[in-house]
């Protein structure tokens, strides 16, 4: 991971994080590991990927983590939302306690297996930590994401037990997992 740096994203990276974005709804896996299609995010204006960059560079409640090759392209994302207690996730159900979600987890093929995926989650771990109240952070994987969920153990999440019905397909199963801040 010499030549990649992992950093939060800049508000003025839209157009990058737009383009990393669809790539990602575009990857073999999409339609297990990300919770909107490629037509709905294309369709999306402007001013929406601005907004989500500027939000996401520098927020209280989401801070979206990038791998930067040499030569300014992002190869890798991840997103980790603030959820509070008392407020639905992005499923609908009630949050019980202040907690990181992790969510938008995507590495470019040819920057796999060399430690991207790492060091995305390091920058996105140690900032959670950093928010007050939080020692868990939390992430779903689809029953059939074994390449996902096996770095996900790697890293030291483990499965709750809890599980949501995936949308669009309730008879699969998206797994809850967590880390606790030790």
């Amino acid at each position: 991971m010499s030549d990649v740096d992992v950093r939060p994203v800049r508000a003025d990276e839209w157009r990058a994080v737009k383009e990393l974005r669809l790539a990602a709804l575009r990857d073999e896996a999409a339609p297990i590991a990300f919770m909107e299609t490629y037509e709905e995010a294309l369709a999306r204006p402007d001013d929406f990927w601005r907004d989500r960059a500027a939000g996401n560079s520098h927020g209280t409640w989401a801070r979206q983590f990038v791998a930067e090759a040499s030569g300014g392209r992002l190869v890798g994302s991840v997103v980790l939302l603030v959820e509070e207690a008392g407020a639905k996730d992005y499923f609908g159900d009630p949050v019980e306690r202040r907690q990181g979600a992790v969510v938008g987890v995507y590495v470019r093929p040819e920057a796999r297996g060399g430690g991207v995926i790492r060091g995305l989650f390091d920058a996105a771990v140690q900032w959670a930590w950093t928010v007050d109240g939080i020692d868990r952070v939390r992430l779903h994987v689809h029953e059939d994401n074994a390449r996902a969920e096996a770095f996900y153990r790697r890293y030291g999440f483990v499965r709750t037990g809890g599980a949501v019905p995936m949308a669009g397909d309730p008879s699969k199963l998206e797994r809850e997992m967590e880390l606790r801040k030790s």
